[in-house]
């Protein structure tokens, strides 16, 4: 995760900076689900890379997954394929890590309990990534299934320097000593009252993903400095800021490369929204590649013979 997290550095300095191509996602349909092409270039750093993604409603009947992710990395000087790779361990790490990024520019320096909204794959990333730039001694678990709460509250306990985990209530009890909050879920509505937050809380919103979805509600949002991973992105797809109708202070990336600040007192409230772009598998594919050439790993298969 350390890692991942300085590859999000580069991504996300690159795209603000206007050294990345990543035009926005396209689809294709056919008649039994969707796929979704995220294609991006990162000029700095010559990553090159596109990100593949299925979802179809039918295939769990044929004992498949949903929603099924790849990722390519090709040669950005010859356009020649260098790897091919699962892409939805790559997307969970990455995201993971946008959110890691997001705390260290954003959360106080002395954050150290969390409200995490979620108990899936990539509630679990968020807050491991979070664990990386902040002591996190405990976290405030709330999910729509208890079963799945209680279960990834063991897993939690069982990590090394694992926080203090106690399961929430109520969405208030979660956020009302909260340092950091964190939505990972699939709600189409505002999960918490923005009135409960603390001054000083930073608020990171990763789960909704279309104009009509938003997990954080006006009041938060009106209250915060707003940060998001790409402007354009979150214009086009990110209820929490198109249906309020709110400003955008500044990307992630611009605050990467010091062109505008982060935090500006212990008081603030910030809000970091992500509905994902593609520099992120770009970047992390691109370290992955670079991880396993080091390691000997992977499988070589020749395409030209």
């Amino acid at each position: 995760m350390p890692k991942a997290i300085d590859a999000m550095k580069q991504a996300f300095g690159q795209l603000s900076a206007g050294q990345a191509v990543a035009p926005l996602r396209s689809q294709v349909s056919s008649d039994k689900g969707v796929t979704l092409l995220m294609p991006a270039y990162l000029q700095k750093t010559g990553d090159l890379g596109i990100k593949i993604v299925s979802v179809y409603g039918d295939n769990p009947g044929m004992g498949l997954p949903v929603v099924t992710a790849t990722a390519l990395v090709l040669d950005s000087e010859t356009g020649l394929p260098k790897a091919f790779m699962d892409g939805s361990s790559l997307t969970a790490i990455r995201t993971g890590a946008g959110g890691g990024l997001a705390a260290e520019l954003l959360a106080r320096q002395n954050a150290e309990t969390v409200a995490l909204f979620g108990a899936g794959v990539q509630a679990r990333a968020q807050l491991q990534a979070v664990m990386v730039v902040r002591t996190i001694k405990q976290v405030n678990l709330i999910s729509r299934s208890m079963a799945s709460t209680e279960k990834f509250a063991r897993e939690i306990e069982g990590w090394s320097d694992a926080p203090k985990v106690k399961l929430a209530a109520t969405p208030r009890d979660a956020i009302g000593n909260a340092d950091i909050v964190i939505t990972a879920t699939t709600s189409p509505t505002p999960l918490f009252n923005g009135d409960d937050l603390r001054p000083g809380t930073h608020v990171t919103g990763v789960g909704s993903y279309t104009p009509e979805m938003r997990e954080v509600d006006e009041k938060t949002v009106r209250r915060a400095l707003i940060v998001v991973d790409s402007r354009e992105a979150c214009l086009a797809e990110a209820g929490d800021i198109i249906i309020p109708e709110v400003a955008i202070d500044a990307e992630l990336g611009e605050i990467v490369n010091g062109l505008k600040p982060g935090r500006r007192s212990d008081d603030e409230i910030t809000f970091f929204k992500s509905v994902g772009v593609a520099v992120q598998d770009a970047a992390s594919a691109a370290a992955v590649l670079a991880e396993a050439e080091k390691k000997g790993l992977g499988t070589v298969i020749r395409i030209d013979d």
